[in-house]
């Protein structure tokens, strides 16, 4: 029963820690997030437009058009990644026979693709709210209306759109999220001593900038596919991305996913430290 009771509080520690991470990376990068999404969308042709007009129109209130959503939906996103990393490591773990400090790059990557999978159930639909709010342009529109417009002109499936684009640039990304950010870890770590914030930071930052450079494109993918309520396949997608400008035309937008990821991630690896350190002493 002491064991059971033990799998329980490690698994809310691992929840916990991962939303409060959540919270700390939707505060410190949507606004980043939102100019990626208008550009990689075809609303502006570039960043300093972007801001530009946004400000003009908005005021700074929009450069967090959409935060409710990555809010709602990201909190319980990192929540669940964060306990599907822990889930993926004792998998690795129990098929390896090896201690999760013993795992070399490639098993931590394979521990950081699984929690991509329990994590897509969550990130979806909420990327697609995100991402049809982030693209309004005029009158803005509540999350319960942009959901019911999405029901009404293709029901679930409509808020579901983009899920295999979800997974495709999730999964991959999460195992060079989680293997960079070990490894920095270990290199910044001296024996014996805590991390400190400041190298708690540098490694969730690089971590951060590795995941989108390597699944930028399948981003691109994404935001185009979700931006439309008409259905269309990912097949599809990428050829009219590549019609439209050639492999240039995949990575629009990449600069402010640049710009943000590092201090994002950063906040987030130190929200989730902080929190786990906390609940470690509390619980």
């Amino acid at each position: 029963m002491e064991e059971v009771d033990s799998v329980l509080v490690d698994n809310v520690k691992s929840f916990a820690s991962g939303g409060f991470g959540g919270i700390c990376a939707v505060l410190t990068g949507h606004p980043f997030d939102l100019v990626k999404v208008r550009l990689q969308t075809g609303l502006y042709n570039s960043s300093i437009e972007c801001v530009k007009q946004t400000l003009v129109k908005d005021g700074p209130r929009g450069l967090y058009r959409g935060v409710l959503p990555p809010l709602i939906g990201v909190t319980p996103m990192f929540a669940v990644s964060f306990w599907g990393y822990d889930m993926g490591k004792k998998i690795v773990a129990g098929y390896t026979g090896k201690s999760t400090s013993d795992f070399t790059i490639g098993e931590i990557s394979t521990a950081g693709f699984i929690s991509a999978v329990p994590t897509t159930l969550v990130a979806a639909p909420f990327e697609r709210v995100k991402v049809m709010m982030q693209v309004q342009s005029g009158a803005k529109k509540s999350m319960a209306s942009v959901v019911g417009e999405m029901y009404r002109t293709g029901g679930i499936k409509s808020i579901f759109k983009g899920s295999a684009a979800t997974l495709a640039r999730d999964g991959p990304g999460s195992a060079l999220y989680f293997a960079t950010y070990e490894f920095l870890k270990q290199k910044l770590s001296k024996p014996g001593e805590d991390m400190s914030l400041l190298a708690i930071s540098t490694a969730g930052g690089f971590a951060g900038v590795s995941m989108w450079l390597g699944v930028f494109p399948i981003d691109t993918i994404k935001s185009k596919q979700q931006s439309s309520n008409v259905s269309v396949s990912i097949v599809q997608t990428t050829k009219n991305i590549y019609r439209s400008g050639g492999i240039k035309a995949f990575f629009p937008g990449v600069g402010p996913a640049l710009a943000r990821s590092f201090p994002a991630n950063a906040a987030t690896f130190v929200g989730v430290e902080l929190a786990r350190n906390f609940l470690d002493k509390t619980l």
